[in-house]
């Protein structure tokens, strides 16, 4: 029997035994500047987690806004064609703005009004934190400002486009790799500038105390609602009753899709827990994002947790395929659960992703992100180890809109532009 705790007082998950010895994940490490504000945000958090106007408020925004609960779908013909174990995938791309972002942007959202917060920031990599982020401040009438390094707004455009629809400003950062890490320094360096009057919507389990516990809280909608929906699903193909399934697959990034459908799920201990980390072009390259296979402890935007950094502390750059899993750190309660044993943590690589992405696409009708191609492929490696009666559960945090542009460079496909083109074919 394995033990988990949840973070006492100052947000330490912990103590554990980790490679470094006994300690902790999570916990606030920020300028003191940032204290008044975070310690605000708890005492706000606190009192509003439980209040029932805030959760009615939150649940009806979900099924009436989102469209909340999202379903479970049994992807047949992949299954057959794998052979094995059967393979479910939890719907979050058809979320209204198509990921599970914006069950967390909600609540925070619903938070920041009653704080008196008028001004909101965030950070995004692939995009869609920063339309989801957009969608409710427009919802809300909130100024919104989202910050995105430069190379992720190239290969994410039509997210940028999105979001300039929705009335939000997009600040390209132009330092360090220009991606995800880069625009969460920023965003940092905002909110310490308009602590006053600015909320800091962070779009990951990651962050100072008590993002990683909000964010888990917040998005923990998905893992519940699969816990009422996978009995039912399997069920009806032909399993036991109120039986659960094998496994539990997602993506892991910074781990927010991740932490919220394995949250519930830790009591089972009969479903094991599986992130899957984007390894890029092979851990061995070092051309990867995989912090929790390949990285060290280590403090980085606020929190203590698995970074990939040199021998001196300094983070190292990162690569993936997918602009949303470009990140050297994981959330604090990612790194917990990996060294209690509760989680395991495996890479897919850019090719597998983008095989996965293609196969999804040819034999169920859906366009993955290719952050959830991850997740798939990885399932698709499981399944034909298993047995037919086994039952696979993926998270699909989004959908594929996004990243067509990015796969068809990659691919080198051609295809046919607007009427106006006159027929030309173009190459994106």
């Amino acid at each position: 029997m394995f033990e988990y705790h949840q973070p006492d007082a100052r947000g330490h998950f912990g103590p554990v035994e980790g490679p470094q010895g006994r300690s902790f994940y999570g916990g606030t490490f920020v300028a003191e500047t940032l204290i008044h504000a975070l310690a605000e945000l708890e005492a706000a958090y606190a009192q509003y987690r439980h209040d029932p106007e805030f959760v009615a408020e939150f649940k009806h925004e979900l099924a009436h806004f989102v469209g909340r609960p999202s379903p479970i779908y049994h992807a047949a013909r992949l299954s057959r064609e794998l052979g094995g174990a059967q393979i479910h995938l939890k719907r979050e791309d058809l979320n209204h703005t198509g990921a599970h972002k914006v069950n967390n942007t909600i609540g925070q959202a619903l938070l920041a009004r009653r704080m008196g917060k008028p001004r909101v920031i965030a950070e995004t990599g692939a995009g869609q934190h920063g339309v989801a982020t957009a969608t409710i401040c427009a919802r809300y009438g909130m100024e919104c400002v989202v910050y995105m390094g430069s190379e992720d707004v190239k290969r994410q455009s039509p997210n940028v486009y999105r979001m300039h629809l929705l009335g939000a400003r997009v600040v390209p950062v132009e330092s360090g790799s220009k991606t995800l890490k880069d625009a969460l320094n920023e965003a940092l360096r905002d909110w310490v500038t308009n602590v006053e009057d600015t909320f800091y919507i962070i779009g990951t389990v990651a962050g100072p105390h008590p993002y990683p516990m909000m964010v888990r809280d917040f998005q923990r909608v998905i893992g519940d609602e699969c816990l009422v929906q996978m009995p039912r699903q399997i069920e009806s193909l032909g399993g036991l009753a109120g039986r659960q399934p094998d496994a539990v697959l997602a993506c892991v990034g910074g781990g927010s899709n991740a932490m919220g459908i394995f949250y519930p799920y830790i009591p089972f201990e009969g479903t094991r827990l599986i992130g899957v980390e984007a390894a890029g072009q092979g851990i061995a390259s070092g051309k990867h994002a995989a912090s929790l296979s390949a990285g060290t402890p280590g403090v980085l935007h606020g929190n203590r947790t698995y970074l990939l950094q040199d021998d001196n502390g300094q983070i190292t750059e990162t690569h993936s395929i997918s602009a949303g899993l470009d990140y050297p750190g994981v959330g604090p309660e990612h790194a917990y659960l990996k060294d209690i044993g509760r989680a395991e943590y495996v890479g897919v690589t850019d090719a597998e992703a983008l095989e996965a992405f293609h196969r999804l696409c040819r034999t169920e009708g859906i366009i993955p992100a290719l952050e959830s191609a991850h997740a798939v492929a990885h399932a698709m490696k499981m399944a034909p180890t298993m047995r037919p009666d086994q039952h696979l559960l993926v998270n699909l945090s989004g959908r594929g809109d996004k990243d067509i542009g990015t796969v068809a460079d990659l691919t080198g496909a051609e295809f046919y532009c607007r009427p106006s083109c006159r027929g030309q074919t173009v190459k994106q």
